[in-house]
Order: C-alpha cells, then sequence, then structure tokens
C-alpha cells in the first residue's frame, strides 16, 4: 500500500471502529465498503474480517461483564452450522450480489419488530439468529443489522445488547477468516503488515466509542442507529444496481 492509501486506511479504521463502538454496527458496513475498492471480493472480506476481529474482540472485552453467555452460545452454535451448509456448497461471493444484499440489510432495523416478536433471549429465536447472521457474515461480509432485530426486543439494555453482539461478532468474523483463507494467504506481506498495524487504532476508536456509548441513552442510541445504517446501505444499492446495469 502506498503512503496515502495507508493513513486514509487508518483514518478509516480509527472511525468505524469508532461507530461500532458506539452503535455495535454501521463502522464495518463503511469499512468493508472501502476495502471493496481495494481488493477482490473474497480478500476484501477476509481482510475485513481481521481488523473487526479486533474491533470486536476489543468492545467485547471493555464489555466482558455485560455479555449473555447463556444467548452466545446458542448464536454460536447457529452459526456453525450456517459455515457448514457454505462450505458443503463451496460458495463464493459476488460483487453485485454483495452490495444489493448489504444494500437492501438496512431495511431489517426498520422493521416492525414488535409484530414479529423476535427475541434472542429465547434459544429457537438465538439458534435462527446465529444462523442467518453466520450465513450473511461468510456470504456477504456484514450481519450486524440481522443481529440487531433479534436484540430488540429482549429486556437487556444497551450496554448488555453491545457486548453481546459483539462477542457474538467476534466468533463471527474469526469464522469468516478461516472460510476465505485461501484469499487472505494471497495478500501480499506488505499488505499484511499494513492490517496489522491498523489493530491498535482500531483498538483506541473502539474505546473511544465505548466512553460514547455510556453516556447515551437507550431512546438516542436505537434511533441514530437506524438512520446511519440507513445512510450507508443506500449507498451500498445504489453501487450494486449501477454494477448490474
Amino acid at each position: 500500500m502506498s503512503p496515502a492509501i495507508l493513513a486514509g486506511m487508518a483514518l478509516t479504521v480509527f472511525l468505524t471502529s469508532l461507530l461500532s463502538g458506539v452503535f455495535g454496527m454501521a463502522g464495518g458496513l463503511i469499512l468493508l465498503w472501502v476495502l471493496l475498492f481495494l481488493m477482490p471480493v473474497a480478500t476484501a472480506i477476509a481482510v475485513h474480517g481481521v481488523i473487526q476481529m479486533v474491533a470486536n474482540g476489543s468492545r467485547a472485552w471493555f464489555s466482558r461483564h455485560y455479555i449473555d453467555y447463556r444467548i452466545l452460545t446458542i448464536l454460536c452454535l447457529g452459526l456453525l452450522i450456517a459455515a457448514a451448509v457454505l462450505t458443503v456448497v463451496n460458495y463464493t461471493p459476488n460483487l453485485i450480489v454483495v452490495s444489493i444484499v448489504l444494500g437492501l440489510m438496512p431495511v431489517l432495523v426498520w422493521l416492525p419488530v414488535q409484530r414479529l416478536q423476535l427475541d434472542a433471549s429465547r434459544p429457537s429465536h438465538a439458534l435462527a439468529c446465529g444462523f442467518i447472521a453466520g450465513a450473511l457474515a461468510m456470504g456477504v461480509g456484514v450481519s450486524g443489522p440481522t443481529i440487531d432485530i433479534f436484540f430488540i426486543r429482549t429486556m437487556m439494555d444497551r450496554r448488555k445488547v453491545i457486548a453481546t453482539k459483539a462477542a457474538m461478532q467476534l466468533v463471527s468474523h474469526a469464522t469468516k477468516v478461516v472460510f476465505y483463507w485461501q484469499a487472505a494467504a494471497a495478500l501480499p506481506a506488505s499488505d499484511w503488515l499494513a492490517i496489522l498495524l491498523a489493530a491498535p487504532i482500531a483498538i483506541l476508536g473502539t474505546r473511544t466509542g465505548n466512553i460514547i456509548l455510556q453516556r447515551m441513552t437507550d431512546l438516542s442510541f436505537r434511533s441514530w442507529t437506524r438512520w446511519i445504517v440507513t445512510g450507508v446501505g443506500g449507498v451500498y444499492l445504489l453501487q450494486g444496481l449501477q454494477q448490474l446495469m
């Protein structure tokens, strides 16, 4: 990477980690969008997974006392089932499909979740959440909004929601890196060095976002999440449709 690209990458990692530290999503969507400009789809998803492992891992660590391990275990079981299915069908990502799916994903945060009765604290719902989120994480690179709709109806406060989602996404991104390990291995050593240098920046951004989160109310947290994710999704959808035409 050139110095200019490296500097831009560092700034992007910090800002997207800060966003994710506050809202638990959005940052990952923006980071993947940037990576897709720089790398092939499978490689971008793998690199995104490495960086997000650090960001989500640090977020989970900072909020570790709030993680609900019962829900997390069931979520991970669903994720492993999704990974097995995609491995069997030998799935390969496509840029147009990835862009359109990510563009439509923010629709999920506007669904009438009260009517859907989705609740991650219920074992069957947590299993479904893990499966769907795992399939999307490996299929298109991001699954945050999907996880969110299963947590909105729970009785957990924002800190417990963020902590449990961060732990789930840590496992999800790790699985994604393993799934695309061949694409990741093709990267030159210089690029991997740049990615490793971005790790402490991701932790700094996450820590800053966590401080902001503690000062937000549950109402403002949910409201801002919807609008930010919707805006990012609109960019993805427009890009995907342009590629299709």
